[in-house]
């Protein structure tokens, strides 16, 4: 199966996390348990700022996208991922493959200006309340969302059709544990620098144009919150923050942890690590820092199940 002309290929083997035949099992529960974590926490959420009205704002619509977004990353990844640890050989159709990447693509694009429109929307409700309202209104927040998908699907179908439309030669194998871009690159016969290129610099841009607009809102948050008088008025400010940056630090640190290694140190299997923070961890962590760090999600938490 390894050496073989791409016409006739009709799939691809994922290498997956390990090779390490006694790590399967135990790993194989870790991640059964992250993406039990994941679907339970990110449903919740979504069906939480749904039903409770006291929900309904701007900054609880973004959570609920954010809560999708998550839980289609997650999704889009996991179960194949954990099936791979229970059979004997890791392998995914041409078309699923294809599939698995454009939904990934569209997914993690679409997060990095989620959290930006989320950094923008803290940024109206403490430097201009008044107005706030005004600014976000529901229009304004359901093209904020439209756009960050729109963008995203838009990248995930360019590369994709851009990759998939070239032809694949001597090995299948993918040293990843997903379909992923840089992976898959490695395994065209024509000459890749070209979508390589792009590749660089669109989520070079991605990720500089987006935590630039989480790094200027949240210093104009800053000095909105030095300026105030009242202790009680900064407590609240820093507290409607809290979540969303902590989610920010944790996304972004492990995505610049990726981009910025030196050459010389680079490898899949700190790729892996990385990508398994992001696309596994990150989505189960997002639902229990909103929950564990907010006051209105307990209080709608309990109002729901008291009037069950």
């Amino acid at each position: 199966m390894g050496q073989q002309n791409l016409t006739s290929v009709t799939e691809f083997i994922l290498m997956g996390i390990t090779r390490q035949p006694e790590l399967q099992i135990p790993l194989f529960m870790v991640f059964l348990i992250i993406y039990t974590v994941t679907v339970v926490g990110n449903l919740g959420m979504i069906i939480l700022t749904q039903v409770d009205s006291h929900l309904h704002t701007p900054m609880y619509f973004f959570i609920k996208h954010l809560a999708f977004i998550d839980l289609g990353n997650s999704t889009v990844i996991c179960p194949k991922m954990l099936a791979n640890f229970v059979v004997d050989q890791n392998v995914i159709s041409y078309y699923a493959c294809a599939t698995q990447l454009a939904f990934f693509l569209m997914f993690i694009i679409s997060e990095f200006f989620i959290l930006s429109t989320m950094a923008y929307d803290r940024y109206l409700a403490i430097c201009n309340p008044l107005l706030y309202n005004v600014i976000m209104s529901q229009r304004r927040c359901h093209v904020l969302v439209a756009i960050s998908y729109l963008y995203g699907a838009f990248q995930a179908l360019m590369f994709t059709l851009k990759i998939f439309t070239l032809t694949f030669c001597g090995s299948n194998i993918i040293n990843h544990f997903y379909c992923d871009d840089v992976p898959l690159l490695l395994l065209l016969c024509s000459n890749a620098q070209e979508i390589g290129l792009l590749i660089i610099l669109f989520s070079a841009f991605n990720l500089l144009s987006s935590l630039l607009v989480v790094l200027v809102s949240y210093i104009m948050i800053l000095i909105a919150v030095f300026q105030m008088h009242s202790v009680e008025g900064r407590k609240k400010a820093f507290s409607t923050c809290g979540s969303h940056l902590t989610v920010v630090v944790v996304f972004y640190s492990s995505l610049l942890f990726m981009y910025t290694q030196p050459k010389s140190t680079h490898s899949f299997d700190t790729d892996k690590m990385a990508s398994v923070f992001y696309t596994l961890v990150i989505p189960m962590l997002n639902p229990l820092i909103y929950s564990l760090r907010n006051r209105e999600v307990k209080k709608a938490f309990h109002r729901v199940f008291r009037n069950q």
